[in-house]
């Protein structure tokens, strides 16, 4: 989420220079399997875990794939996938929707997580339960215009004067650190940071989004590649799909063994949050959608005329060239 928008320009300068060579054909042997990198949005996390699944079951082997999961540096996953650096990455429906309008090929392939799971956190001793209590509150974040939007317009719908807000730049603080300081509260994902605060025995009140808007219902995260990808190695896009998708499926029947598999791969992270948040997501990566990583047109359309609606999209955007399903195990 914290760099949804950031650094579009670099990204479309770099598009420019995507780089023409394969990565990992070799045309001496049909055994040989295609190596391809696939792009973090942030440290590992239960969003993430399908990936590691279908890497350590063997799925994406199964598909001839031979597949690096790499966490984004300075650089982030939007730069590297649309400059043909990175054949795949993960971000947010917002990130795609900012740079497609500035030109930059990035197109999402599957929903991670069915509905949008983030909201706005705060010690239960601060009061917050509605927007209309963000009045004379501080809210700490990383700059972002989409913030202030968001914000805004729910302190809209309950009437509340968004001037009597004060909102500040807090970096990478995490929430935990930010609210025992000047911060009343935060944007986090639940998944993560609320159960992190359960573990913590730390009451929160949470506001989600989707409480108060349908159209901000967005995808976040979603799995990305190019268009350039999708022209020249459509199967190659179809079987990382396809073992993705075989990985999330996985966790979602056995959360326990999923967490297991995550936790080897990324052993600093701590045991007793990923297994519960893992059981947390379980049931939401597909949700209610026919089949997991599906997006619907809709969903891409609302939030992008939400964005137009609160100035922080700016140029024309086609929903229907912005994601497909087509990739999708049928």
């Amino acid at each position: 989420m914290k760099k949804c928008m950031l650094l579009l320009v670099a990204l479309f300068a770099l598009v420019g220079c995507q780089s023409n060579e394969s990565k990992g054909n070799d045309n001496d042997s049909k055994n040989a399997l295609t190596k391809v990198t696939v792009v973090l949005d942030w440290t590992p996390n239960t969003n993430h875990t399908g990936l590691y699944v279908a890497k350590e079951k063997g799925f994406f082997k199964e598909q001839g794939l031979d597949v690096e999961i790499i966490q984004p540096g300075e650089t982030g996953a939007d730069q590297l996938v649309a400059s043909g650096k990175a054949e795949f990455g993960i971000t947010a429906q917002e990130s795609i929707t900012q740079a497609r309008v500035q030109g930059v090929p990035l197109i999402s392939i599957a929903a991670i997580i069915q509905h949008n799971t983030s909201g706005f956190a705060s010690p239960i001793d601060k009061n917050i339960k509605s927007p209309k209590d963000f009045e004379g509150k501080t809210y700490g974040g990383w700059g972002s215009p989409i913030e202030k939007a968001v914000l805004d317009s729910l302190m809209k719908i309950e009437n509340a004067d968004s001037k009597k807000l004060d909102i500040i730049n807090a970096g990478d603080a995490d929430f935990f650190t930010m609210v025992k300081k000047d911060v009343d509260f935060a944007w986090i994902y639940y998944a993560w940071t609320g159960v992190e605060a359960e573990l913590r025995g730390e009451k929160i009140n949470m506001l989600y989004l989707t409480d108060y808007s349908d159209k901000l219902d967005y995808y976040t995260p979603v799995l990305t590649t190019n268009e350039k990808m999708i022209q020249s190695n459509p199967d190659t896009v179809k079987a990382f799909t396809k073992a993705t998708s075989q990985g999330y499926e996985f966790a979602i029947k056995d959360p326990e063994a999923a967490a297991d598999i995550l936790l080897k791969a990324a052993p600093e992270l701590d045991a007793e949050l990923v297994k519960k948040s893992q059981q947390w997501l379980a049931d939401k990566y597909q949700d209610d959608a026919k089949q997991w990583g599906e997006q619907k047109l809709e969903v891409w359309e609302n939030y992008a005329n939400w964005m137009s609606e609160n100035n922080v999209l700016e140029g024309k955007f086609d929903p229907e060239n912005a994601f497909t399903n087509e990739f999708l195990p049928q």
